[in-house]
């Protein structure tokens, strides 16, 4: 039952590869606009224009130990929370900028007492950092600035140095590591060669820096370096398999959002339903990953109702699956592919082997890959009930009433299917 695991990472992993489940927060002025966290960029926005949402913002019902609650009874094991996003706004207190939460009327670090709550339930924390930022002076003009195509963009770009944000960034990074205690994940993001690579961030020099400062760190994949990240990171679509890089299995993140945009969207239809979420998540531990479930707070710092209702579905289901989730991943390739409309998850310690139902069949379930004497017993985990095996003596008929072997293992289904959006069957198997 072997199967390739991938390599150990720069930074630890280790404990990234058990949770598998984590909560993406991105959040800031930008959150008043309520229209996508790109709105800057979108509507080509001059600063100015965008200054009201610094000048007004204050998020007076911002609760972290609610946010850290909400997303802990979900089941989620770590968080990563956007420290500055494209639009340069900080949200704790850095010395290198006026340009943050304490200088509006919030008038406070947003940030420690996020970390403080988070972590005060068991949960590993996250730092977003941007790698871009549209309000520096010295960020130069490109084609995702909001004075792309601004008459006067080359005056506009006179003077900017990217020298001088480079030590910016670097100094703010320096800041948020040494800072704010034991940080587990620095999330950067993003690079676009070649107008800005990692030339652009001096991304080498940071890289050795990160490590000095947090040798442990796990690093995302968007400082355009060829080694040296810990995860891949693919955004906004599922993969069909597990992430491989030169034809090696790496560790991985899906991050992936309730509706389209990342930021609070007032406006948004496209929420994804709580099944479907769930089956995100089945979906990304089959193939090994992990999935980083992003919400958007509102301006006033809470999270909304469609927000709310949907992690508390996702742990509804967590509280009775959970055992399917932590500590699993891809199922050895000796157990063949799941039944249709199912993924498997296997964890490697205990030896059980989950059958996730997306869809519920009637009668039987074959597990084509699995000899029946391999099977010890299964049941069903929102309640423990046994799933007993379908005795087909070795054979089953076809309609021409010819007998045909079969040596997987078949379960015996109630008709009505279980309460519950995904039901899991675990397996017990032999030695």
């Amino acid at each position: 039952m072997s199967q390739i695991q991938p390599d150990p990472t720069p930074g630890d992993t280790s404990w990234f590869t058990h949770d598998r489940f984590g909560m993406f927060i991105h959040w800031g002025i930008y959150s008043m606009g309520a229209r996508h966290e790109w709105l800057k960029t979108r509507e080509e926005m001059s600063d100015a224009a965008y200054a009201p949402y610094f000048d007004y913002f204050d998020p007076d019902l911002y609760d972290p130990d609610a946010w850290a609650e909400a997303a802990s009874d979900a089941g989620m094991k770590y968080f990563v929370i956007t420290t500055k996003h494209h639009d340069g706004f900080c949200l704790w207190d850095s010395e290198l900028t006026d340009y943050k939460a304490t200088n509006t009327p919030a008038n406070r670090d947003l940030i420690r007492p996020m970390l403080d709550a988070f972590r005060n339930r068991g949960m590993r924390a996250g730092l977003y950092h941007s790698l871009i930022d549209w309000h520096h002076p010295d960020f130069t003009i490109d084609r995702h600035h909001p004075q792309r195509n601004h008459p006067d963009r080359e005056a506009l770009d006179s003077g900017r140095d990217m020298s001088r944000y480079r030590d910016y960034l670097h100094g703010q990074v320096r800041e948020l590591l040494t800072g704010y205690g034991d940080v587990d994940i620095l999330w950067c993001d993003f690079s676009y060669p070649p107008e800005k690579g990692r030339d652009a961030w001096g991304s080498e020099e940071l890289y050795k820096i990160i490590r000095s400062l947090r040798p442990n760190v796990i690093m995302n994949d968007r400082l355009d370096l060829p080694a040296g990240w810990d995860i891949k990171t693919p955004e906004q679509f599922q993969p069909r398999h597990g992430v491989e890089v030169n034809g090696k299995p790496v560790v991985w993140e899906a991050c992936q959002t309730f509706s389209g945009s990342w930021g609070y969207h007032r406006d948004e239809a496209s929420w994804k339903s709580t099944e479907m979420l769930v089956q995100m998540l089945v979906d990304t531990v089959s193939m090994g990953g992990n999935l980083l479930l992003n919400v958007g707070p509102t301006g006033r710092g809470e999270l909304d109702a469609r927000t709310m209702e949907r992690l508390r579905g996702i742990g509804k289901w967590m509280r009775y699956h959970k055992k399917a989730i932590y500590g699993c991943t891809e199922a050895p390739e000796s157990f063949g592919p799941p039944p249709k409309d199912c993924r498997y998850t296997w964890n490697p310690v205990t030896k059980r082997l989950y059958v996730h139902l997306f869809a519920w069949p009637f009668g039987q379930l074959y597990l084509d890959g699995i000899a029946p004497e391999r099977v010890a017993y299964a049941h069903l985990l929102n309640d423990a009930s046994e799933v007993l095996r379908q005795d087909i003596e070795a054979w089953q008929h076809d309609f021409s009433g010819e007998k045909r072997a079969y040596n997987g293992t078949a379960l015996r289904l109630p008709v009505l299917k279980p309460d519950t959006c995904v039901p899991v069957i675990e397996v017990m198997l032999k030695d």
